[in-house]
């Protein structure tokens, strides 16, 4: 069985092939390109590579073409992608606006150009349908609630496969196996040793930070939408709510115009003056660019802020979990968030914290009650393994 995993932006096209056959999973083909302004002839083009390649032999030959969705309006954890559900996706366009159009757009276009294949998508939100009520609600009144608002929370795919790869470190094949059958069962498999609770913390050009109990999810730092938590490379993250109004009036902008600057200049970019890349800020802060220094600052504070609520959710931790472009690369901001923690039992070791970069490695000292690791995540063989299993049970 190949599974095809295709991943949109708004001008790019990324994907890898998967193979499921005699029950091994095996990548047999990744690439992608930037700068798109022809979506069909980069499909085009992306199936011409796999088959010049050899990973296939024609588009026919595909079991399905698996997506990274978002959110859509009354839809979460793993479907078929039909006009039903784009349409659902499409009334939440306002929510992800970077995300939902360009996805929305390609679907169709693939749908255009393979026919018979399935095309499935899991969306980031489906990780959290589980998860208590109590962590998961805003406090608003009933009629808003039921329009949606509420917290939705994404990176699923990122935080599930946290959630499954910990547990084999940490040797606990049983919640491994519970968190990687949670959309078929909904986290009920039965547990055979002491609660498993990790902190898993995805952080990137966006961010977030997940408690996970058992291998099921009790909460994430994104929201509604993807603006809100942590400070992200351009979006703002977490505001309160007082302060859009404020500013229309008090700038004399538009909502349109407020919404524009706090998703494309705020977040680390606002904040440092410099840039959205932390690299660049970064480099910044170590030549006495106060404002770059202070955007550091505040991602780390806000992440040692989640962190410290997830803490005291779960009662402790059994591993602090860092993934994605800066938890796997960046070992200064591993060691800043990390730092002073001991009386909560996290203690990083300097020596593998600096020399862990975008590798799977244990990075906490021999004396930190809290393991500390890094994971490089895959989101992708996530969604490969669901659409996979939503295959196999619709045959059934």
């Amino acid at each position: 069985m190949k599974i095809l995993i295709a991943n949109l932006g708004s001008t790019s096209l990324k994907w890898r092939l998967f193979d499921f056959a005699n029950g091994a999973e095996k990548l047999l083909h990744k690439g992608g390109f930037e700068r798109v302004t022809d979506y069909p002839k980069a499909i085009e083009d992306c199936l011409a590579q796999l088959t010049e390649a050899g990973a296939i032999a024609s588009a026919s030959e595909l079991a399905a073409v698996g997506f990274k969705t978002v959110i859509a309006k009354d839809v979460t954890g793993c479907v078929r992608l039909d006009e039903r559900v784009l349409g659902a996706m499409e009334a939440y366009n306002g929510l992800a606006p970077a995300h939902n159009p360009p996805y929305i757009t390609g679907i169709r276009l693939f749908a255009q150009r393979v026919p018979g294949v399935p095309l499935i998508g899991l969306f980031e939100t489906a990780f959290y349908q589980f998860a208590p009520a109590a962590m998961m609600r805003y406090g608003v009144p009933e009629t808003w609630h039921d329009l949606g608002i509420r917290r939705w929370g994404f990176h699923g795919a990122s935080h599930k496969f946290i959630a499954e790869r910990s547990a084999e470190l940490l040797s606990r094949p049983d919640v491994a196996q519970r968190a990687a059958n949670l959309y078929v069962d909904g986290g009920k498999a039965p547990v055979n040793g002491p609660p498993l609770r990790i902190i898993s913390c995805h952080l990137g050009g966006s961010s977030s930070i997940t408690g996970t109990l058992n291998g099921v999810a009790i909460g994430n730092s994104l929201g509604m939408s993807p603006q809100s938590g942590l400070p992200h490379n351009n979006r703002v993250g977490d505001l309160d709510a007082e302060a859009l109004p404020y500013a229309v009036k008090s700038l004399g902008i538009s909502i349109e115009e407020a919404q524009r600057q706090l998703s494309k200049e705020g977040g680390l970019k606002g904040l440092s003056g410099v840039s959205n890349d932390i690299r660049d800020i970064q480099e910044a802060a170590t030549k006495g660019n106060a404002k770059a220094q202070l955007a550091i600052d505040v991602f780390i504070s806000e992440a040692r802020r989640w962190i410290g609520g997830y803490f005291l959710q779960l009662n402790g931790a059994d591993a602090l979990v860092f993934t994605a472009g800066i938890g796997e690369n960046r070992g200064e901001l591993r060691a800043a968030i990390c730092a002073n923690l001991d009386q909560l039992g996290i203690v990083l070791d300097p020596a593998k914290n600096a020399a862990c970069r975008a590798t799977e490695a244990l990075i906490s000292a021999d004396n930190s009650r809290v393991r500390v690791l890094v994971i490089p995540t895959n989101e992708e063989l996530v969604v490969a393994r669901e659409s996979k299993r939503f295959l196999e049970s619709a045959r059934n």
